[in-house]
């Protein structure tokens, strides 16, 4: 059974919808246009998030490279490096129970990697999706088809899952920054190495 569709700016309350829900995963998916030249190499990563709009450090910052949180409640299920196939192409796992009780929300954002190299946007990407699957039952809670044509940008950040007082809900960004994951992880406060 499919989760409910949300339009940018939407958002879905994740306890409400499925009152049990504890172990989550973001499933990621896209599609590379077809295109004269190099190969699509999108990333997925998340940002464990404060009241203050930043990461409390660049612990909080999860990707392929760092793939869990110290406490282990955001886990990185690894790098796809060409996204063919059906299916989530990268997913995130995420212990609600886990989460840092000083971490607002966890924002998952989708890069290109060597956008620039490559001249590669997200213009050229087609099918590209967030869902919030429960990690017990399997079953879609929610979905977000990021349907705009983004042809500067270069990462985006898809959606986010926040806490409402003791719920957990789940918006629909659809985000584009033209300055890539370097930009984003400017804004949220990561320092990159």
């Amino acid at each position: 059974m499919a989760g409910l569709t949300l339009e940018k700016g939407n958002n879905l309350s994740l306890t409400k919808s499925d009152p049990g829900l504890a172990q989550a995963v973001v499933g990621l998916g896209w599609d590379p246009r077809t295109t004269s030249g190099e190969a699509f190499d999108l990333d997925a990563s998340a940002l464990l998030v404060a009241a203050n709009g930043k990461v409390r450090s660049s612990d909080d910052f999860i990707f392929y490279n760092q793939p869990q949180a110290k406490d282990g409640s955001v886990i990185h299920k690894g790098d796809n490096r060409s996204g063919e196939g059906a299916g989530d192409d990268e997913q995130i796992a995420i212990d609600l129970t886990r989460v840092a009780p000083d971490v607002e929300r966890v924002v998952i954002v989708v890069s290109i990697d060597k956008a620039e190299e490559r001249r590669q946007n997200f213009g050229q990407v087609r099918s590209a999706y967030c869902r919030v699957v429960n990690a017990v039952t399997e079953l879609e809670i929610v979905r977000f088809d990021l349907s705009e044509d983004a042809a500067p940008e270069t990462s985006m950040v898809f959606a986010e899952i926040y806490r409402n007082g003791s719920d957990w809900k789940f918006k629909a960004v659809g985000q584009g920054y033209a300055t890539g994951l370097a930009g984003i992880a400017n804004d949220f406060g990561v320092v990159l190495g």
